[in-house]
């Protein structure tokens, strides 16, 4: 065989076979987490007192990618708290509402090249949220808390970068709608977050 047709002849069979690797990890279990900030943003209409509806949210997530454009993925998503805090007509005020969240979507993907896919997803969720009160005077106070779940829909998008075989990079806007119930409030949450994801 002359030295050129060797050469391409190893070429085509390396880049089979490193094309059936790529396709491998299309496929099986993955596991990950993921650190960023939510913002509640509904909880502060009509508060008069300092309120922030900014906080720190993280994920644990777990999904099984069935091929290279679809995967399932369940989530437990703790989205934060708003707070609010201040004096009004003499008396000092307190509050705080917190929620946390089950999650199952399904995930679209779409390959951009081999390290790098941009991702849609749509699902479900039941949140817990919980709502504590406080108000005080000289000689006085009283506190109150309520709590509610409910199930909704949520969606996002995000981008997912390849570092190595089984370890990849995500980042992600995540809407979960309409958080929330009658006794606590409802309110839309926007997490912005970045994750890391390990695929068996």
């Amino acid at each position: 065989m002359k030295p050129c047709k060797a050469l391409l002849a190893g070429a085509a069979v390396t880049g089979c076979l490193a094309a059936g690797a790529a396709w491998s990890q299309d496929r099986g279990p993955y596991v990950g987490g993921s650190l960023g900030r939510s913002d509640m943003k509904d909880a502060c209409e009509g508060v008069s007192i300092s309120c922030d509806k900014t906080d720190k949210a993280w994920k644990i997530f777990g999904g099984y990618q069935f091929n290279r454009n679809l995967a399932a993925e369940l989530a437990y998503t703790d989205l934060g708290e708003t707070k609010a805090s201040g004096t009004q007509g003499g008396v000092a005020v307190n509050g705080n509402v917190s929620a946390k969240a089950w999650e199952l979507a399904a995930i679209g993907l779409m390959p951009l090249m081999r390290e790098l896919s941009l991702y849609a997803k749509l699902g479900i969720y039941h949140a817990t949220t919980d709502s504590q009160a406080s108000a005080a005077v000289p000689g006085f106070s009283t506190s109150g808390s309520a709590s509610n779940t409910n199930t909704d829909f949520t969606v996002g998008f995000g981008v997912n970068v390849a570092i190595t075989r089984n370890l990849a990079a995500r980042a992600e806007w995540q809407k979960y709608n309409d958080v929330g119930g009658n006794d606590t409030g409802k309110s839309d949450i926007d997490v912005l977050s970045a994750g890391i994801l390990y695929r068996f």
